[in-house]
């Protein structure tokens, strides 16, 4: 394990540090490597559509808690009020274990700005202009973000069935015992119990957020207008459509900054939110 950690991570880590300082394409070979030193990250200030994509990324966070606080809804209705828990576990699980390829596709007919069943069935409730959806600038990446959630609703929710199980029905006994409501449960036990699941899923989130690509690529390939591109797409743009393999790397090391400082984040206000027993 430590071997393939080495040749499939840490060397490539370190390689990709080193080539953020060259003016590079893998192409001309190891002999055409030019060190420029941090002229790249200069670039990277004045790229206006690094930047653009850099704040689709921030904006796209928002998909996580909102994903998060649905999971949890869908988590505490189905332990507690439905029957055949596992049959809805499975249908709110398929969309993660399907291929991305399939469930892009699937969206684009179901959201075409013409044809779709979702704008057909916003004129036949009279609303006259529907959006255009996926082929709009100003929709098409909250159109990705609902995807999104919906593509990752299912994680949370095991996870969250899986946290709420772990809490001792006694608490609840001696809550109702008490006369508290359902929302004073929720609030006083459920919620504060959950916390570490919470932040759990927080920080897999974000990251799995910051490393969107495929669904991006297939969806609506960054567009239209660069609407919905991110950091990840303009790094495979860079490196393997304009071969600049030394501008794409040090967009990657701002990425993983950007990752690493936030995270840091987290673990440092997560003492004040998170029940640790």
């Amino acid at each position: 394990m430590l071997i393939g950690i080495l040749l499939f991570t840490i060397i490539p880590m370190l390689m990709l540090f080193l080539f953020s300082l060259t003016d590079w394409s893998f192409l001309t070979g190891y002999d055409k490597l030019k060190i420029v030193g941090f002229h790249n990250f200069s670039r990277l200030l004045h790229d206006q559509d690094f930047g653009q994509s850099l704040v689709h990324n921030l904006i796209m966070l928002l998909a996580v808690p909102i994903g998060m606080a649905l999971a949890l809804l869908l988590a505490v209705i189905i332990t507690e009020r439905v029957h055949l828990s596992g049959f809805f576990k499975v249908i709110f699980f398929m969309p993660q274990i399907s291929s991305i390829v399939a469930v892009a596709v699937v969206w684009q007919v179901l959201f075409h700005p013409s044809y779709g069943p979702v704008n057909g069935m916003l004129s036949a409730i009279g609303i006259d202009s529907p959006p255009k959806w996926l082929a709009d600038p100003h929709y098409a990446l909250p159109s990705v973000m609902l995807l999104m959630i919906w593509i990752d609703l299912g994680v949370g929710l095991i996870i969250y069935i899986a946290g709420l199980k772990n809490i001792p029905r006694d608490l609840y006994e001696a809550a109702d015992i008490d006369g508290s409501s359902a929302w004073t449960k929720f609030r006083k036990i459920t919620f504060p119990l959950l916390t570490p699941t919470s932040f759990f899923l927080l920080i897999t989130g974000i990251i799995a957020n910051f490393k969107a690509f495929a669904l991006i690529k297939v969806l609506t390939d960054g567009g239209p207008a660069h609407a919905t591109s991110v950091i990840v797409y303009d790094m495979y743009e860079q490196g393997f459509v304009n071969l600049k393999t030394g501008y794409a790397s040090s967009m990657a090391v701002v990425l993983f900054l950007i990752i690493l400082f936030i995270t840091f984040l987290q673990w440092m206000f997560q003492r004040k939110w998170v029940h640790n027993g």
